[in-house]
């Protein structure tokens, strides 16, 4: 009896505690809750707002045209100046893959809040196809122009009694005329030719293609079809915009590469300004996916006329 009467007041104080580990699990939930329900509205209505997508793509010139001015004051010692970093290897080698798959899990969020059918969702998720195959063609394109128009040195060193009559610092430079970029640089040679940079170019292209998906969370979605995995999808997104921002800014001002970077960011803005601002604007029977806000804005209107 004596036993039983003193794990009574145990089982109490577990009870207890278990009872207050819920409500701080709840507590801490609902300030989370709170804390993603205020950030992406404000994100959200920056990013939808008009004056940030008019003007987006001349603040992202102006950092591609004065960013490499950077290099005179940032420090060689820093840990960004190693172009082995782990940014580098991990995300700005694969920009393309990052950028597609958190776009096209916004994509369909989107798709299934405004309650489309799967047909406008595939429409939908065209777009970021129909990007990824004109940066893949453009890509090809650098490279067989690159190859056509740049040439491979092989320095070998040369013998005794021409070193002795020139200079010991320029070692002798056999022609390879059949060497692509990519073997000549695979087998230690030298390669001179004009190159564009293709890590400017998929940044550029990721920078303007997230800010014309994301204006969808400001401009055509309600906070009654905005849920949480929505929510948090969209600040992934928003997360992965500034981390593409800051690389592209590390890349201008450790390793700047002119003219070949503002070629690079040229070529994105083109890209980006014959899909969004061209192709995607025309009607159906041209083979246009459509802007992203089509057909999201009717939904919502009759989510609020239904309530």
């Amino acid at each position: 009896m004596g036993q039983e009467r003193s794990e009574i007041p145990k089982m109490e104080m577990l009870h207890k505690m278990v009872a207050e580990l819920i409500l701080l699990v709840r507590f801490t939930m609902r300030i989370s809750h709170s804390a993603l329900v205020l950030g992406t509205n404000v994100t959200g209505r920056i990013m939808g707002s008009d004056v940030f997508r008019r003007h987006f793509h001349l603040l992202l010139s102006c950092v591609v045209l004065f960013g490499p001015l950077l290099s005179f004051w940032v420090s060689t010692y820093s840990i960004f100046a190693n172009g082995n970093h782990y940014l580098y290897r991990k995300f700005l080698r694969s920009t393309w893959g990052w950028t597609s798959t958190l776009t096209g899990s916004f994509i369909v969020l989107v798709s299934l809040s405004a309650r489309h059918p799967p047909s406008a969702c595939l429409r939908h998720l065209s777009r970021i196809a129909l990007a990824g195959c004109l940066l893949w063609t453009c890509q090809r394109v650098l490279t067989l122009l690159e190859d056509a128009a740049g040439t491979c040195y092989e320095p070998i060193a040369p013998p005794q009694e021409v070193q002795s009559s020139a200079s010991p610092e320029q070692p002798m430079l056999v022609l390879h005329q059949e060497q692509t970029k990519a073997s000549c640089l695979r087998n230690s040679m030298l390669w001179s030719g004009y190159e564009v940079s293709r890590d400017v170019l998929n940044l550029c292209l990721c920078c303007l293609l997230l800010v014309e998906e994301l204006s969808v969370f400001g401009r055509s979605l309600t906070k009654r079809s905005a849920g949480g995995p929505l929510r948090f999808i969209f600040l992934l997104c928003v997360f992965l915009l500034a981390l593409w921002l800051f690389l592209l800014l590390c890349q201008l001002a450790h390793f700047p590469q002119f003219p070949s970077q503002q070629l690079g960011g040229a070529l994105g803005y083109l890209a980006w300004r014959g899909l969004y601002q061209g192709w995607y604007r025309l009607r159906p029977g041209w083979g246009s996916p459509g802007l992203p806000d089509e057909g999201i804005a009717s939904c919502t209107d009759t989510d609020k006329s239904e309530l």
